[in-house]
């Protein structure tokens, strides 16, 4: 399955396959957010820089699915996903180990699905 990779979008794409987690960090209010824009979701600014997050944060949000959205994810159901904020400050979707709560420390690893590096969150 071949996926088309918008250029603005490239560093955190090529990060994933390199085992790391890139996030941009604003120049102008050092707003860190994950993903990729144009300018910075914060203050609007477009000096913006790609940056290295240790992987390391804390459990935002959680959900269990239980029905994939696509043929694409049935084979991983049922499966956690969650939104971490990285301790860098941008906050991330992945997938997590089951069984993780909100407010729990967590570290990013990776798993191949499908040809495409996913980010996996497991308890610290």
């Amino acid at each position: 399955m071949s996926v088309s990779i918008s250029e603005v979008a490239r560093p955190f794409v090529e990060g994933l396959a390199e085992g790391e987690l890139r996030y941009q960090s604003c120049a102008d209010c050092g707003a860190a957010q994950t993903l990729a824009h144009y300018a910075c979701q914060q203050c609007g600014g477009e000096s913006l820089a790609w940056r290295t997050s240790k992987g390391v944060g804390v459990v935002y949000a959680v959900t269990e699915v239980k029905r994939a959205p696509s043929d694409e994810y049935r084979a991983l159901a049922p499966y956690t996903l969650v939104i971490v904020e990285l301790d860098e400050g941008a906050r991330l979707m992945g997938h997590a180990t089951p069984g993780v709560a909100i407010g729990q420390r967590v570290r990013a690893g990776f798993f191949e699905h499908q040809d495409r590096q996913l980010v996996r969150f497991t308890p610290i």
